[in-house]
């Protein structure tokens, strides 16, 4: 029986904006691209342009051969997991989609499979071309694509191994077709990955290559969020800080152990020798994230994001980012900081780089959401000044602050495509990364594969630490969340 390879992609320019989709076949046993697909298709979300991807690839393949096997590989894993039947499909634009996806070939025909963003660029560029065409009036043509000339040939596809879950060869195989950690002999000579400037699931303008928005995992709504952290059940006023930080899961990272047990803790943090992930998948990229000390709004509740006064940390706030430096010295796994462009985050960041003898990069990315005309003001002003513009952003992520703020989808994207950079510019390092509430939360969500909901659950300190491992073959694992152990 024959196999094919389908690859899709699809893309938002302001999720929801100008979108288009790209799909390419190809043999599974030789790599040569059989059929290519791109399409314009108006204002839509970054997961409905997927979607649509994933049927026009499934069509091509099937008007090749309707009786051959098809490996769908997808960057996506909202519609990877969806696809598989292991997530369950709520939007209803996406439901209808999903169902005649399901309709092209017999189900137990498709396999869907993840595979990091850097090797779907050939449908990645096809759905580009798709966007840029549109805006130049124009419609896209395969006669003058260049996808396929800018991406280099595709690998033969791996057999899929039969048996269980955690099978020894299945996971052998999905190792074998993981991007190889930095450093390793398969990666040697290659390029560093390039960063993108643009947000994925912001508005992005340009020419072919624009990056792009994802799907609802990544671009789903964050919790409310102000300087001091997000309350529960929608409050954007703190509750009183709890710690609860994974520390007894991290082995005792907290600071007030002794130097030699610290950094063994540490260690087994950056570098876990039991769990889920197999032994051969080397070492993750770790995130070690620190919320920014306090700032003169901090203990004021007040909204604080990228569209305001931009404040200095208070006095506490360098105290306690000392704190971290200081905790952060004795463990001696950091290899490198990353921070915010703000200057709460880039201060912080200063204080704890001088101290390990390294130089902080600033990640725009990681910059805290724009609250639009409610930066400075407390949530009871907001409440009082905006009472219906507070109830549909608290009701949907989708929705913007008053005075043209970003929406929580729109920071979780843009969260998103940061952290994809960062885990491939960092494979198998530990970076800090400084940023602040909506970012860690995000990414802790995400690691977590959880609901938009779950970001109303978690409390995040000023100065604390989180951490997350991202492994090769695109899982991740929660290591600590709001460690504050160190401020004591």
């Amino acid at each position: 029986m024959r196999e094919f390879v389908v690859e899709a992609d699809g893309g938002s320019r302001g999720n929801p904006g100008p979108a288009g989709y790209g799909a390419v076949v190809s043999d599974a046993a030789t790599g040569e691209t059989l059929a290519e697909a791109a399409e314009y298709i108006g204002v839509a979300t970054n997961n409905v342009a997927e979607y649509r991807g994933l049927l026009a690839g499934l069509r091509a393949a099937r008007e090749l051969d309707p009786d051959a096997r098809v490996r769908v590989r997808m960057d996506s894993k909202l519609v990877v997991e969806q696809m598989s039947g292991r997530w369950k499909i709520k939007h209803p634009a996406m439901k209808p989609l999903a169902a005649e996806a399901a309709t092209v070939f017999p189900p137990d025909r498709v396999t869907y499979e993840w595979i990091p963003r850097e090797r779907n660029t050939h449908a990645d560029r096809l759905a580009n071309e798709a966007m840029d065409a549109c805006a130049r009036g124009e419609a896209w043509s395969p006669a003058d694509s260049r996808a396929d000339l800018d991406t280099p040939p595709a690998a033969p596809a791996v057999p899929v191994p039969e048996g269980p879950p955690g099978d020894t060869a299945a996971g052998a195989a999905r190792v074998r077709e993981a991007p190889a950690p930095a450093g390793s002999a398969a990666a040697s000579g290659e390029p560093e990955s390039e960063r993108r400037p643009a947000a994925e699931g912001a508005a992005a303008t340009g020419g072919a290559g624009t990056a792009r928005g994802r799907g609802i995992e990544d671009a789903s709504g964050e919790g409310t969020v102000v300087e001091q952290g997000a309350g529960a059940q929608g409050s954007a006023v703190d509750r009183p800080v709890t710690d609860t930080s994974a520390r007894d899961a991290a082995a005792g990272l907290g600071g007030a152990a002794p130097a030699d047990a610290d950094r063994r803790a540490a260690q087994a943090v950056a570098t876990p020798s039991s769990g889920w992930a197999p032994a051969d998948m080397g070492a993750p990229a770790t995130f070690v994230l620190l919320r920014h000390g306090e700032t003169p709004l901090t203990p004021q509740k007040r909204f604080s994001g990228s569209g305001g006064s931009d404040p200095s940390l208070s006095d506490i706030g360098r105290e306690q980012a000392e704190k971290v430096a200081a905790a952060l010295a004795r463990r001696g796994t950091v290899q490198a900081v990353v921070a915010s462009p703000l200057a709460r985050t880039r201060e912080t960041a200063r204080i704890v780089a001088a101290r390990l003898g390294l130089d902080v990069a600033v990640e725009d990315g990681l910059r805290e959401t724009d609250f639009g005309a409610w930066e400075g003001l407390t949530f009871g002003e907001v409440r009082e000044r905006y009472p219906d513009d507070l109830d549909a952003w608290l009701a949907s992520p989708d929705a913007q602050p008053t005075g043209g703020g970003e929406s929580f989808a729109a920071t979780a994207a843009r969260v998103a495509e940061a952290r994809d950079k960062l885990v491939a510019e960092y494979r198998g390092r530990t970076v800090l990364l400084v940023t602040h509430v909506t970012p860690i939360k995000t990414l802790i969500r995400l690691a977590l594969g959880a609901p938009p909901e779950a970001l109303f659950r978690m409390e995040l300190s000023a100065a604390s630490l989180s951490a997350v491992a991202y492994y090769a073959d695109g899982n991740a694992s929660v290591r600590l969340f709001n460690d504050t152990s160190h401020l004591r």
